[in-house]
């Protein structure tokens, strides 16, 4: 039996929460896959994916929003997080909320990406009445891009990112985000 109390949402498949101190090595294993960490730079160390968590903590306290963290609600298995985040790096539309995703490769394929970044921004848009929501990813990461488009975001252009700028495979990204009523 699912104890959706515990969840912030839930979509068909998917609880949204707030993470607790449980998730640190969950999340390290799975920031530990090579093939999930594929369009970044490096890979997080468990003391980086501790403060990430914390972060995350910190922002839904103040902002009620995070990268959430994602169960699956037939077994409440773990499986990564899909969410919301401020973003303040250097750029033309930051600061700005964007939408995110990182998710177990074994869990990969079977729509939960879309599914919850769906659920998402619908949370967003109604709940939060947040006015635009972004995604960005390197223009390499065609997976991200399609679910950007199915998901329903247009794409604005692409960038070189601040943070990427040293990473000649990275640097090129596209910015995607929700059409404006």
């Amino acid at each position: 039996m699912n104890d959706t109390k515990k969840y912030i949402f839930t979509s068909e498949r998917l609880g949204f929460r707030n993470w607790n101190l449980t998730d640190i090595d969950k999340m390290h294993e799975i920031n530990s896959d090579e093939k999930v960490m594929e369009f970044f730079p490096s890979t997080p160390t468990k003391e980086q994916t501790t403060e990430f968590i914390e972060r995350m903590q910190n922002q839904f306290a103040n902002k009620g929003f995070c990268y959430f963290a994602v169960d699956k609600l037939e077994d409440n298995e773990f499986i990564g997080f899909i969410g919301l985040s401020e973003q303040t790096y250097e750029a033309d539309f930051t600061p700005c909320v964007d939408i995110g995703w990182r998710i177990k490769s074994s869990e990969w394929n079977k729509g939960f990406a879309s599914e919850g970044a769906k659920q998402c921004l619908d949370y967003a848009m109604n709940e939060l009445k947040l006015e635009n929501v972004y995604s960005v990813a390197p223009k390499i990461n065609t997976k991200s891009e399609h679910i950007m488009t199915k998901i329903g975001l247009k794409k604005q252009y692409e960038f070189e990112h601040s943070l990427l700028s040293n990473n000649e495979r990275l640097k090129t990204c596209v910015l995607y985000k929700t059409e404006t009523k």
